[in-house]
Protein backbone atom coordinates (compact mmCIF):
# COMPACT_ATOMS: atom_id res chain seq x y z
CA UNK A 1 0.00 0.00 0.00
CA UNK A 2 1.27 3.44 -0.90
CA UNK A 3 1.60 6.31 1.53
CA UNK A 4 0.52 9.71 0.24
CA UNK A 5 0.66 11.59 3.47
CA UNK A 6 0.77 15.09 2.14
CA UNK A 7 -1.18 18.30 2.29
CA UNK A 8 -4.56 16.59 2.53
CA UNK A 9 -3.82 14.52 5.67
CA UNK A 10 -4.87 11.22 4.24
CA UNK A 11 -6.20 9.47 7.33
CA UNK A 12 -6.89 6.10 5.73
CA UNK A 13 -3.41 5.87 4.23
CA UNK A 14 -1.93 7.03 7.54
CA UNK A 15 -3.42 3.91 9.12
CA UNK A 16 -2.01 1.77 6.32
CA UNK A 17 1.45 3.19 6.94
CA UNK A 18 1.40 2.24 10.61
CA UNK A 19 0.68 -1.38 9.69
CA UNK A 20 4.15 -1.63 8.20
CA UNK A 21 5.75 -0.86 11.57
CA UNK A 22 5.18 -4.48 12.64
CA UNK A 23 7.38 -5.90 9.90
CA UNK A 24 11.13 -6.48 9.77
CA UNK A 25 13.25 -3.44 8.91
CA UNK A 26 16.33 -4.14 6.83
CA UNK A 27 17.40 -1.10 4.82
CA UNK A 28 17.77 2.54 5.90
CA UNK A 29 16.37 5.42 3.87
CA UNK A 30 18.60 6.41 0.94
CA UNK A 31 18.76 9.63 -1.03
CA UNK A 32 17.17 7.97 -4.07
CA UNK A 33 14.27 6.67 -1.98
CA UNK A 34 13.68 10.09 -0.46
CA UNK A 35 13.68 11.67 -3.92
CA UNK A 36 11.17 9.08 -5.13
CA UNK A 37 8.86 9.91 -2.23
CA UNK A 38 9.13 13.63 -2.95
CA UNK A 39 8.17 13.06 -6.58
CA UNK A 40 4.84 11.57 -5.51
CA UNK A 41 3.83 14.93 -4.03
CA UNK A 42 4.01 13.84 -0.39
CA UNK A 43 4.90 16.50 2.16
CA UNK A 44 8.17 15.38 3.72
CA UNK A 45 10.46 16.05 6.67
CA UNK A 46 13.92 15.37 5.23
CA UNK A 47 16.41 14.84 8.02
CA UNK A 48 19.59 13.00 8.95
CA UNK A 49 22.95 13.52 10.55
CA UNK A 50 25.27 16.29 9.41
CA UNK A 51 26.75 15.32 6.04
CA UNK A 52 24.02 12.84 5.12
CA UNK A 53 23.16 14.68 1.88
CA UNK A 54 19.96 16.56 2.72
CA UNK A 55 20.85 19.58 0.59
CA UNK A 56 21.88 17.30 -2.28
CA UNK A 57 18.43 15.66 -2.30
CA UNK A 58 16.71 19.05 -2.21
CA UNK A 59 18.78 20.28 -5.14
CA UNK A 60 17.93 17.16 -7.14
CA UNK A 61 14.24 17.62 -6.42
CA UNK A 62 14.40 21.30 -7.39
CA UNK A 63 15.98 20.31 -10.71
CA UNK A 64 13.16 17.80 -11.25
CA UNK A 65 10.51 20.45 -10.53
CA UNK A 66 12.14 22.87 -12.95
CA UNK A 67 12.28 20.24 -15.68
CA UNK A 68 8.52 19.68 -15.28
CA UNK A 69 7.66 23.37 -15.06
CA UNK A 70 6.25 23.10 -11.53
CA UNK A 71 6.47 26.42 -9.65
CA UNK A 72 8.21 26.06 -6.29
CA UNK A 73 9.59 28.27 -3.53
CA UNK A 74 13.03 27.69 -2.04
CA UNK A 75 13.21 29.19 1.45
CA UNK A 76 15.16 28.80 4.68
CA UNK A 77 14.85 29.79 8.32
CA UNK A 78 17.90 32.09 8.20
CA UNK A 79 19.56 34.36 5.69
CA UNK A 80 22.79 32.37 5.71
CA UNK A 81 20.96 29.12 5.00
CA UNK A 82 18.96 30.85 2.25
CA UNK A 83 22.14 31.87 0.42
CA UNK A 84 23.27 28.24 0.32
CA UNK A 85 20.14 27.24 -1.65
CA UNK A 86 19.73 30.43 -3.73
CA UNK A 87 16.48 31.19 -1.98
CA UNK A 88 15.01 33.64 0.49
CA UNK A 89 13.96 33.49 4.11
CA UNK A 90 10.59 31.92 4.84
CA UNK A 91 9.72 35.09 6.77
CA UNK A 92 10.16 37.25 3.67
CA UNK A 93 8.59 34.84 1.17
CA UNK A 94 5.44 34.27 3.21
CA UNK A 95 5.10 37.90 4.25
CA UNK A 96 5.06 37.13 7.99
CA UNK A 97 8.28 39.07 8.59
CA UNK A 98 9.45 39.13 12.19
CA UNK A 99 5.98 38.34 13.56
CA UNK A 100 5.27 35.30 15.71
CA UNK A 101 2.09 35.58 17.74
CA UNK A 102 -0.56 37.71 16.08
CA UNK A 103 -4.11 38.83 16.76
CA UNK A 104 -6.86 38.29 14.19
CA UNK A 105 -6.79 42.00 13.45
CA UNK A 106 -3.04 41.94 12.89
CA UNK A 107 -3.34 38.90 10.65
CA UNK A 108 -5.91 40.65 8.48
CA UNK A 109 -3.36 43.40 7.92
CA UNK A 110 -0.75 40.79 7.07
CA UNK A 111 -2.81 39.20 4.29
CA UNK A 112 -2.99 42.56 2.53
CA UNK A 113 0.58 41.94 1.38
CA UNK A 114 -0.31 41.35 -2.26
CA UNK A 115 3.16 40.24 -3.29
CA UNK A 116 3.32 37.57 -0.62
CA UNK A 117 -0.19 36.35 -1.45
CA UNK A 118 0.71 36.15 -5.14
CA UNK A 119 3.89 34.20 -4.39
CA UNK A 120 1.97 31.69 -2.31
CA UNK A 121 -0.81 31.31 -4.88
CA UNK A 122 1.66 30.67 -7.69
CA UNK A 123 3.69 28.05 -5.82
CA UNK A 124 2.89 24.35 -5.83
CA UNK A 125 5.82 23.27 -3.65
CA UNK A 126 7.35 25.00 -0.62
CA UNK A 127 10.83 24.05 0.64
CA UNK A 128 11.91 25.27 4.12
CA UNK A 129 15.58 24.54 4.86
CA UNK A 130 17.17 24.53 8.35
CA UNK A 131 13.76 24.06 9.91
CA UNK A 132 15.43 23.30 13.26
CA UNK A 133 16.03 27.05 13.65
CA UNK A 134 12.42 28.00 12.89
CA UNK A 135 10.22 28.81 15.88
CA UNK A 136 6.95 26.84 16.14
CA UNK A 137 4.92 30.04 16.20
CA UNK A 138 6.46 31.23 12.95
CA UNK A 139 5.74 27.94 11.19
CA UNK A 140 2.11 28.06 12.35
CA UNK A 141 1.78 31.64 11.16
CA UNK A 142 3.24 30.71 7.76
CA UNK A 143 0.78 27.81 7.54
CA UNK A 144 -2.13 30.12 8.35
CA UNK A 145 -0.94 32.61 5.74
CA UNK A 146 -0.72 29.87 3.09
CA UNK A 147 -4.26 28.66 3.82
CA UNK A 148 -5.64 32.18 3.45
CA UNK A 149 -3.68 32.95 0.28
CA UNK A 150 -4.70 29.64 -1.32
CA UNK A 151 -8.33 30.13 -0.29
CA UNK A 152 -8.48 26.76 1.43
CA UNK A 153 -9.49 26.35 5.06
CA UNK A 154 -9.25 22.55 5.27
CA UNK A 155 -5.90 21.75 3.60
CA UNK A 156 -2.67 22.24 5.59
CA UNK A 157 -0.61 25.03 4.04
CA UNK A 158 -3.46 25.56 1.58
CA UNK A 159 -2.63 22.37 -0.31
CA UNK A 160 1.06 23.07 -0.96
CA UNK A 161 3.50 20.19 -0.97
CA UNK A 162 5.79 21.20 1.92
CA UNK A 163 9.37 19.94 2.19
CA UNK A 164 10.84 20.56 5.65
CA UNK A 165 14.62 20.08 5.75
CA UNK A 166 16.92 20.02 8.73
CA UNK A 167 18.35 18.31 11.77
CA UNK A 168 16.98 19.21 15.20
CA UNK A 169 20.25 18.20 16.85
CA UNK A 170 21.79 21.27 15.27
CA UNK A 171 21.14 24.87 16.27
CA UNK A 172 17.69 25.51 17.79
CA UNK A 173 15.33 28.46 17.22
CA UNK A 174 16.48 31.83 18.49
CA UNK A 175 13.87 33.96 20.21
CA UNK A 176 14.24 37.44 21.63
CA UNK A 177 10.88 37.11 23.36
CA UNK A 178 11.53 34.33 25.85
CA UNK A 179 11.44 30.58 25.37
CA UNK A 180 11.04 29.31 21.84
CA UNK A 181 9.57 25.99 20.69
CA UNK A 182 10.73 23.60 18.02
CA UNK A 183 8.87 23.50 14.71
CA UNK A 184 7.74 19.92 15.38
CA UNK A 185 5.83 21.21 18.43
CA UNK A 186 3.65 23.47 16.28
CA UNK A 187 0.03 23.00 15.25
CA UNK A 188 1.20 23.39 11.64
CA UNK A 189 3.44 20.31 11.92
CA UNK A 190 0.61 18.31 13.45
CA UNK A 191 -1.73 19.34 10.62
CA UNK A 192 0.81 18.56 7.89
CA UNK A 193 1.94 15.20 9.32
CA UNK A 194 4.87 14.94 6.90
CA UNK A 195 6.42 11.67 5.78
CA UNK A 196 9.77 11.38 7.58
CA UNK A 197 12.77 10.60 5.37
CA UNK A 198 15.72 10.02 7.71
CA UNK A 199 18.87 9.78 5.58
CA UNK A 200 21.59 7.46 6.84
CA UNK A 201 24.26 7.75 4.16
CA UNK A 202 27.35 9.70 5.21
CA UNK A 203 29.12 12.02 2.75
CA UNK A 204 31.17 14.25 5.08
CA UNK A 205 32.74 12.28 7.93
CA UNK A 206 35.38 9.86 6.65
CA UNK A 207 36.58 8.56 10.04
CA UNK A 208 34.55 5.72 11.65
CA UNK A 209 35.86 6.51 15.14
CA UNK A 210 34.93 10.17 14.82
CA UNK A 211 31.53 9.26 13.37
CA UNK A 212 30.90 7.09 16.44
CA UNK A 213 31.52 10.15 18.65
CA UNK A 214 29.02 12.26 16.73
CA UNK A 215 26.42 9.49 16.80
CA UNK A 216 26.93 9.05 20.54
CA UNK A 217 26.26 12.76 21.09
CA UNK A 218 22.97 12.41 19.24
CA UNK A 219 21.94 9.44 21.38
CA UNK A 220 23.16 11.04 24.63
CA UNK A 221 25.41 8.03 25.08
CA UNK A 222 28.83 9.69 25.22
CA UNK A 223 31.05 7.29 27.13
CA UNK A 224 34.61 7.38 28.37
CA UNK A 225 35.89 5.96 25.09
CA UNK A 226 34.29 8.84 23.18
CA UNK A 227 35.50 11.46 25.67
CA UNK A 228 39.03 10.07 25.41
CA UNK A 229 38.98 10.50 21.63
CA UNK A 230 37.81 14.12 21.85
CA UNK A 231 40.04 15.09 24.78
CA UNK A 232 42.96 13.65 22.90
CA UNK A 233 42.54 16.53 20.43
CA UNK A 234 42.92 19.23 23.10
CA UNK A 235 46.08 21.27 22.57
CA UNK A 236 47.83 23.86 24.61
CA UNK A 237 47.58 27.35 23.10
CA UNK A 238 51.28 27.13 22.19
CA UNK A 239 50.68 23.82 20.42
CA UNK A 240 48.11 25.03 17.88
CA UNK A 241 49.15 23.92 14.36
CA UNK A 242 51.27 26.42 12.47
CA UNK A 243 49.17 26.21 9.31
CA UNK A 244 46.36 28.74 8.96
CA UNK A 245 43.37 26.73 10.16
CA UNK A 246 40.02 28.42 10.82
CA UNK A 247 39.18 28.91 14.49
CA UNK A 248 35.55 28.38 15.51
CA UNK A 249 34.31 30.49 18.41
CA UNK A 250 30.88 30.62 19.99
CA UNK A 251 30.86 34.45 20.25
CA UNK A 252 31.12 37.12 17.51
CA UNK A 253 33.46 39.37 19.50
CA UNK A 254 36.12 36.65 19.62
CA UNK A 255 35.85 36.08 15.87
CA UNK A 256 36.06 39.73 14.85
CA UNK A 257 38.97 40.42 17.15
CA UNK A 258 41.05 37.47 15.99
CA UNK A 259 40.50 38.16 12.27
CA UNK A 260 41.29 41.88 12.52
CA UNK A 261 44.43 41.28 14.56
CA UNK A 262 45.70 38.54 12.25
CA UNK A 263 45.21 40.66 9.12
CA UNK A 264 46.86 43.67 10.74
CA UNK A 265 49.96 41.63 11.57
CA UNK A 266 50.58 40.78 7.93
CA UNK A 267 53.00 43.06 6.05
CA UNK A 268 52.19 44.61 2.72
CA UNK A 269 49.38 46.55 1.12
CA UNK A 270 45.72 45.75 1.62
CA UNK A 271 43.28 45.36 -1.24
CA UNK A 272 39.60 46.06 -0.63
CA UNK A 273 36.73 44.50 -2.56
CA UNK A 274 33.28 46.08 -2.19
CA UNK A 275 30.06 44.16 -2.72
CA UNK A 276 27.87 45.19 -5.69
CA UNK A 277 24.16 45.07 -4.80
CA UNK A 278 20.97 45.23 -6.80
CA UNK A 279 17.32 44.77 -5.89
CA UNK A 280 14.54 46.01 -3.59
CA UNK A 281 15.57 46.90 -0.05
CA UNK A 282 13.99 44.06 1.94
CA UNK A 283 15.15 41.03 -0.08
CA UNK A 284 18.49 42.74 -0.69
CA UNK A 285 19.09 43.39 3.00
CA UNK A 286 18.29 39.76 3.82
CA UNK A 287 20.62 38.55 1.06
CA UNK A 288 23.51 40.74 2.26
CA UNK A 289 22.94 39.68 5.86
CA UNK A 290 22.97 36.02 4.90
CA UNK A 291 25.96 36.15 2.56
CA UNK A 292 29.08 34.68 4.14
CA UNK A 293 31.27 37.06 2.16
CA UNK A 294 31.29 40.54 3.76
CA UNK A 295 30.20 43.77 2.09
CA UNK A 296 33.76 45.06 2.52
CA UNK A 297 36.38 42.36 2.04
CA UNK A 298 39.91 43.40 2.93
CA UNK A 299 42.72 41.04 1.90
CA UNK A 300 46.49 40.90 1.96
CA UNK A 301 48.99 38.46 0.61
CA UNK A 302 49.27 35.75 3.24
CA UNK A 303 45.68 36.10 4.47
CA UNK A 304 43.93 32.93 5.57
CA UNK A 305 40.64 32.63 3.67
CA UNK A 306 37.67 30.35 3.21
CA UNK A 307 35.62 30.05 0.04
CA UNK A 308 31.95 30.91 0.54
CA UNK A 309 30.49 29.52 -2.68
CA UNK A 310 30.30 26.18 -4.49
CA UNK A 311 32.15 26.11 -7.81
CA UNK A 312 33.69 22.64 -8.29
CA UNK A 313 34.64 23.45 -11.90
CA UNK A 314 37.01 26.14 -10.60
CA UNK A 315 38.37 23.88 -7.88
CA UNK A 316 36.57 25.02 -4.75
CA UNK A 317 33.38 24.54 -2.73
CA UNK A 318 31.80 26.35 0.18
CA UNK A 319 34.25 25.77 3.06
CA UNK A 320 37.44 25.19 1.00
CA UNK A 321 40.41 26.71 2.84
CA UNK A 322 43.43 28.43 1.43
CA UNK A 323 45.90 31.31 1.60
CA UNK A 324 46.11 34.42 -0.58
CA UNK A 325 49.41 34.19 -2.49
CA UNK A 326 49.00 37.27 -4.66
CA UNK A 327 46.69 39.25 -6.93
CA UNK A 328 46.01 38.91 -10.63
CA UNK A 329 47.97 41.51 -12.59
CA UNK A 330 45.16 42.33 -15.02
CA UNK A 331 41.99 42.41 -12.91
CA UNK A 332 43.53 42.46 -9.43
CA UNK A 333 41.50 39.43 -8.36
CA UNK A 334 43.03 37.47 -5.47
CA UNK A 335 44.96 34.28 -6.18
CA UNK A 336 44.42 31.62 -3.54
CA UNK A 337 46.43 28.46 -2.99
CA UNK A 338 44.09 25.82 -1.57
CA UNK A 339 45.10 23.12 0.88
CA UNK A 340 45.33 20.74 -2.08
CA UNK A 341 48.07 22.91 -3.57
CA UNK A 342 45.94 24.30 -6.40
CA UNK A 343 46.28 27.99 -7.30
CA UNK A 344 42.87 29.54 -8.03
CA UNK A 345 42.30 33.03 -9.39
CA UNK A 346 39.10 34.00 -7.62
CA UNK A 347 36.68 36.00 -9.76
CA UNK A 348 33.54 37.61 -8.30
CA UNK A 349 30.51 35.38 -7.80
CA UNK A 350 26.81 36.15 -7.49
CA UNK A 351 24.32 35.37 -4.76
CA UNK A 352 20.68 35.52 -5.84
CA UNK A 353 17.19 35.62 -4.44
CA UNK A 354 14.90 33.89 -6.91
CA UNK A 355 11.13 33.61 -7.07
CA UNK A 356 10.33 31.01 -9.68
CA UNK A 357 12.02 32.13 -12.87
CA UNK A 358 12.48 35.72 -11.63
CA UNK A 359 15.61 37.08 -9.94
CA UNK A 360 14.43 39.65 -7.39
CA UNK A 361 17.78 40.53 -5.75
CA UNK A 362 21.44 39.87 -6.40
CA UNK A 363 24.81 40.68 -4.90
CA UNK A 364 28.26 40.25 -6.42
CA UNK A 365 31.41 39.79 -4.40
CA UNK A 366 34.64 37.82 -4.26
CA UNK A 367 33.51 34.46 -2.77
CA UNK A 368 35.96 34.61 0.13
CA UNK A 369 36.01 35.60 3.79
CA UNK A 370 38.83 35.83 6.30
CA UNK A 371 39.15 32.42 7.86
CA UNK A 372 41.39 32.73 10.84
CA UNK A 373 38.08 32.57 12.70
CA UNK A 374 34.31 32.15 12.15
CA UNK A 375 31.38 31.70 14.52
CA UNK A 376 29.84 28.29 15.07
CA UNK A 377 26.49 29.67 13.89
CA UNK A 378 27.95 30.77 10.56
CA UNK A 379 29.74 27.47 10.13
CA UNK A 380 26.46 25.52 9.96
CA UNK A 381 26.19 24.00 6.49
CA UNK A 382 29.96 24.25 5.86
CA UNK A 383 32.33 21.28 5.54
CA UNK A 384 35.94 21.77 6.67
CA UNK A 385 39.03 19.65 6.17
CA UNK A 386 40.45 20.88 9.47
CA UNK A 387 39.70 23.48 12.14
CA UNK A 388 40.69 24.76 15.56
CA UNK A 389 37.79 25.13 18.01
CA UNK A 390 37.26 26.77 21.35
CA UNK A 391 34.25 25.01 22.86
CA UNK A 392 34.83 26.24 26.38
CA UNK A 393 32.06 28.86 26.20
CA UNK A 394 29.33 27.20 24.15
CA UNK A 395 25.97 28.33 25.48
CA UNK A 396 23.32 26.62 23.36
CA UNK A 397 22.09 23.07 22.87
CA UNK A 398 23.57 21.64 19.69
CA UNK A 399 26.32 24.25 19.40
CA UNK A 400 29.10 21.79 20.23
CA UNK A 401 27.65 19.15 17.90
CA UNK A 402 27.46 21.62 15.02
CA UNK A 403 31.09 22.68 15.54
CA UNK A 404 32.46 19.14 15.83
CA UNK A 405 30.50 17.88 12.82
CA UNK A 406 32.01 20.53 10.53
CA UNK A 407 35.26 18.57 10.14
CA UNK A 408 35.58 15.33 8.23
CA UNK A 409 38.02 13.44 10.46
CA UNK A 410 39.24 13.37 14.03
CA UNK A 411 42.72 14.20 12.73
CA UNK A 412 41.33 17.46 11.38
CA UNK A 413 40.10 18.54 14.82
CA UNK A 414 42.18 20.71 17.15
CA UNK A 415 40.66 21.92 20.43
CA UNK A 416 41.91 24.78 22.60
CA UNK A 417 38.97 24.63 24.99
CA UNK A 418 36.22 22.17 25.88
CA UNK A 419 33.31 22.07 28.29
CA UNK A 420 30.73 19.40 29.11
CA UNK A 421 28.13 21.68 27.51
CA UNK A 422 29.68 20.88 24.12
CA UNK A 423 28.14 17.39 24.30
CA UNK A 424 24.68 18.58 25.36
CA UNK A 425 21.64 17.92 23.19
CA UNK A 426 18.08 18.92 23.94
CA UNK A 427 16.13 16.16 25.74
CA UNK A 428 12.98 16.86 23.70
CA UNK A 429 14.97 16.45 20.50
CA UNK A 430 16.44 13.11 21.59
CA UNK A 431 12.99 11.64 22.25
CA UNK A 432 11.54 13.07 19.05
CA UNK A 433 14.50 11.79 17.04
CA UNK A 434 13.71 8.23 18.14
CA UNK A 435 10.16 8.66 16.82
CA UNK A 436 11.45 10.22 13.59
CA UNK A 437 13.65 7.19 12.98
CA UNK A 438 10.71 4.82 13.53
CA UNK A 439 8.49 6.82 11.17
CA UNK A 440 11.20 6.82 8.52
CA UNK A 441 11.59 3.05 8.82
CA UNK A 442 7.87 2.58 8.26
CA UNK A 443 7.96 4.93 5.29
CA UNK A 444 10.91 3.09 3.75
CA UNK A 445 9.12 -0.25 4.01
CA UNK A 446 5.85 1.11 2.69
CA UNK A 447 7.36 2.85 -0.30
CA UNK A 448 9.77 -0.03 -0.88
CA UNK A 449 6.83 -2.38 -1.32
CA UNK A 450 5.56 -0.44 -4.32
CA UNK A 451 6.15 -1.64 -7.85
CA UNK A 452 7.81 0.65 -10.39
CA UNK A 453 4.49 0.96 -12.21
CA UNK A 454 2.66 2.01 -9.04
CA UNK A 455 5.34 4.60 -8.26
CA UNK A 456 5.12 5.94 -11.81
CA UNK A 457 1.34 6.33 -11.50
CA UNK A 458 1.74 8.17 -8.19
CA UNK A 459 4.25 10.56 -9.74
CA UNK A 460 1.95 11.15 -12.70
CA UNK A 461 -0.98 11.82 -10.37
CA UNK A 462 1.01 14.56 -8.64
CA UNK A 463 1.91 16.12 -11.99
CA UNK A 464 -1.79 16.13 -12.90
CA UNK A 465 -2.61 17.94 -9.65
CA UNK A 466 0.07 20.50 -10.48
CA UNK A 467 -1.56 21.13 -13.85
CA UNK A 468 1.23 19.62 -15.94
CA UNK A 469 1.70 16.39 -17.84
CA UNK A 470 4.43 13.86 -17.24
CA UNK A 471 6.28 15.14 -20.31
CA UNK A 472 9.06 17.70 -20.09
CA UNK A 473 7.84 19.75 -23.05
CA UNK A 474 5.77 22.85 -22.51
CA UNK A 475 5.83 26.44 -21.43
CA UNK A 476 7.21 27.87 -18.21
CA UNK A 477 4.55 26.14 -16.12
CA UNK A 478 4.66 22.80 -17.95
CA UNK A 479 1.57 23.30 -20.11
CA UNK A 480 1.81 21.84 -23.58
CA UNK A 481 2.41 24.34 -26.33
CA UNK A 482 0.04 24.90 -29.23
CA UNK A 483 -3.08 23.45 -27.63
CA UNK A 484 -5.32 26.13 -29.08
CA UNK A 485 -5.38 26.16 -32.88
CA UNK A 486 -6.36 29.44 -34.44
CA UNK A 487 -7.83 29.81 -37.87
CA UNK A 488 -9.50 26.38 -37.87
CA UNK A 489 -12.99 26.95 -39.19
CA UNK A 490 -14.46 23.84 -37.68
CA UNK A 491 -13.13 24.57 -34.19
CA UNK A 492 -14.35 28.14 -34.39
CA UNK A 493 -17.80 27.05 -35.45
CA UNK A 494 -18.00 24.51 -32.69
CA UNK A 495 -17.12 27.17 -30.18
CA UNK A 496 -19.67 29.66 -31.48
CA UNK A 497 -22.86 30.21 -29.53
CA UNK A 498 -21.55 28.93 -26.20
CA UNK A 499 -20.20 25.48 -27.17
CA UNK A 500 -17.67 23.42 -25.23
CA UNK A 501 -14.73 25.60 -26.30
CA UNK A 502 -16.38 28.71 -24.89
CA UNK A 503 -17.27 26.97 -21.63
CA UNK A 504 -13.78 25.60 -21.27
CA UNK A 505 -12.26 29.05 -21.55
CA UNK A 506 -13.56 29.54 -18.01
CA UNK A 507 -13.69 25.90 -16.83
CA UNK A 508 -10.93 23.96 -18.65
CA UNK A 509 -12.14 20.53 -17.44
CA UNK A 510 -15.85 21.05 -18.06
CA UNK A 511 -17.43 17.84 -19.45
CA UNK A 512 -14.00 16.22 -19.61
CA UNK A 513 -14.02 12.48 -18.83
CA UNK A 514 -12.61 11.48 -15.44
CA UNK A 515 -9.26 9.73 -15.42
CA UNK A 516 -8.27 6.87 -13.13
CA UNK A 517 -5.67 9.03 -11.40
CA UNK A 518 -8.25 11.74 -10.69
CA UNK A 519 -10.59 9.20 -9.11
CA UNK A 520 -7.75 7.97 -6.95
CA UNK A 521 -6.92 11.49 -5.77
CA UNK A 522 -10.58 12.30 -5.15
CA UNK A 523 -10.83 9.28 -2.83
CA UNK A 524 -7.63 10.26 -1.03
CA UNK A 525 -8.73 13.84 -0.54
CA UNK A 526 -12.13 12.74 0.73
CA UNK A 527 -10.59 10.18 3.11
CA UNK A 528 -8.25 12.89 4.37
CA UNK A 529 -11.20 15.07 5.41
CA UNK A 530 -11.04 17.72 2.68
CA UNK A 531 -14.30 19.51 1.87
CA UNK A 532 -15.88 19.68 -1.58
CA UNK A 533 -14.56 23.17 -2.28
CA UNK A 534 -10.98 22.19 -1.49
CA UNK A 535 -11.23 19.01 -3.56
CA UNK A 536 -12.58 21.01 -6.48
CA UNK A 537 -9.70 23.45 -6.17
CA UNK A 538 -7.11 20.68 -6.04
CA UNK A 539 -8.52 18.80 -9.06
CA UNK A 540 -9.39 21.88 -11.13
CA UNK A 541 -13.09 20.99 -11.41
CA UNK A 542 -16.34 22.56 -10.30
CA UNK A 543 -17.96 21.65 -6.93
CA UNK A 544 -21.05 20.27 -8.74
CA UNK A 545 -18.84 17.95 -10.78
CA UNK A 546 -17.08 16.80 -7.62
CA UNK A 547 -20.37 16.01 -5.86
CA UNK A 548 -21.63 14.06 -8.87
CA UNK A 549 -18.44 12.06 -9.08
CA UNK A 550 -18.51 11.33 -5.35
CA UNK A 551 -22.02 9.93 -5.68
CA UNK A 552 -20.92 7.76 -8.60
CA UNK A 553 -17.99 6.43 -6.57
CA UNK A 554 -20.18 5.72 -3.57
CA UNK A 555 -18.63 8.44 -1.39
CA UNK A 556 -20.76 10.47 0.97
CA UNK A 557 -20.10 14.16 0.63
CA UNK A 558 -21.84 17.33 1.62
Amino acid sequence: MKIQENKWRVKGLRKALSEFSMGWYAFPMTQDQALSILRTGASVFLTGEAGSGKTHVVNRYAAYLRSRGIPYAMTASTGIAATHIRGTTIHSWSGVGANRDMSDEGFEQLVKNRRAVRRIREARVLVIDEVSMLDARVLSLVERMCRRAKGSTSLPFGGLQVVLVGDFFQLPPVSREGASRFAFESSAWDALRPVVCYLHEQHRQEDPAFLSVLSAIRRDEVGEEHLALVRGRILGRDDVPDEDLPVLFSHNADVDGLNAAALDRLPGRSRVFLMAKRGPDKPLEALVRGCLSPERLELKEGASVMFTKNNPDEGYVNGTLGTVIGFDAAKKFPIVRTRDGEAVTVAPAEWLVEEGEEIVARVRQIPLRLAWSITIHKSQGVSLDAAVMDLSRVFEYGQGYVALSRVRTLAGLSLVGLSDRAFATHPSVREKDRLFREESERAERAYGSRSEEEIRKDEEAFLVLCGVSGKKEGGPHGRAKGTAKKGNGKRKAAGAGGGFDEIRKKHPKAYMPWKEDEDKWLRRLFQGGADVKSIAEALGRQPGSIRARMRKLGLEGD
